[in-house]
């Protein structure tokens, strides 16, 4: 018979922050990354088949979740993140660790391996990118991002929260079952306007760096994960695949940027076959 799944919940002062951290399994680590306007809890659906056979570290990452809101937005860069998530492993006397991003939070596994390569062994990326090569582009990113940032401060987690799910980009997940959608939506209702406005200002696409230039140096086996209807993200995926010396790249029919909850067993296969395979290069 099998034994229930034990999930420990810790809170980590991680170079100041503190933050709330799901920890499960035994045996090669894997690090899972949310994205914006979600939590560690996004994962748990995966955590019973995941940790059978891995060591799971699910992170709230800054202004989400239980994890703190900073004072100064620039708190939540990449560059700071990566290193929280540094000493996070330091903690638990992780070295290498493969990492598990989607969207925001792929953006953050890319960051994470280019500032600390030495700290990670393989990388998934579900709906991710690399940032925006043009810094023209990026700077109306930013307007466009702080602009978001105020009127959730302004209008609050509700209204947020409405206007995000209506967004063309999830307009395949209306199409889920009700509790499906209602289960995504109260882990976007927990969190804080004032901590979504922080990260939209300090880590969105607009600020972060373009790692585009660097991608043909990264040597780490990668994992390229985007929904067939997801155009956009398919296309960069692509670019991606071309750019990155060791990447595969699984088209999800069908799906569309949220892979994980719209097709969660063939999400699931995709990433444990991927990271079985890192395992016996290893």
């Amino acid at each position: 018979m099998q034994s229930a799944l034990t999930v420990k919940e810790r809170r980590y002062r991680l170079n100041g922050l503190s933050y709330h951290v799901e920890l499960a399994g035994e045996g090669p680590p894997l690090l899972l990354l949310h994205g914006f306007a979600g939590s560690a809890a996004i994962w748990r659906p995966f955590l019973p088949e995941w940790a059978r056979s891995r060591r799971i570290a699910a992170v709230d990452l800054p202004g989400h979740g239980r994890t703190d809101v900073p004072r100064n937005p620039a708190r939540c860069s990449m560059e700071n993140v990566a290193a929280d998530l540094c000493r996070l492993l330091d903690r638990l006397s992780i070295g290498r660790t493969a990492v598990l991003g989607y969207s925001m939070g792929g953006r953050l596994a890319l960051s994470l391996a280019m500032l600390a390569p030495e700290r990670v062994s393989a990388l998934v990326v579900e709906s991710g990118s690399p940032g925006i090569a043009d810094a023209g582009e990026r700077q109306a990113r930013a307007r466009q991002d702080g602009e978001l940032a105020a009127r959730i401060e302004r209008d609050g987690i509700g209204a947020f929260v409405d206007h995000w799910e209506n967004l063309p980009l999830f307009a395949s997940a209306k199409r889920l079952p009700a509790p499906v959608r209602e289960s995504l939506r109260q882990i976007r209702l927990a969190n804080r306007p004032e901590g979504l406005a922080a990260s939209l200002r300090g880590m969105g696409t607009g600020v972060q760096p373009s790692w585009w230039d660097r991608l043909p140096s990264l040597a780490v086996p990668v994992q390229l994960i985007a929904g067939e209807l997801d155009e956009k993200f398919v296309r960069i995926a692509e670019r991606m695949q071309a750019l990155l010396p060791r990447a595969r790249l699984a088209v999800v029919p069908d799906a569309g940027h949220l892979v994980h909850v719209e097709k969660p067993e063939l999400f699931a296969t995709i990433v444990r076959d991927f990271l079985d395979s890192t395992d016996k290069e290893a």
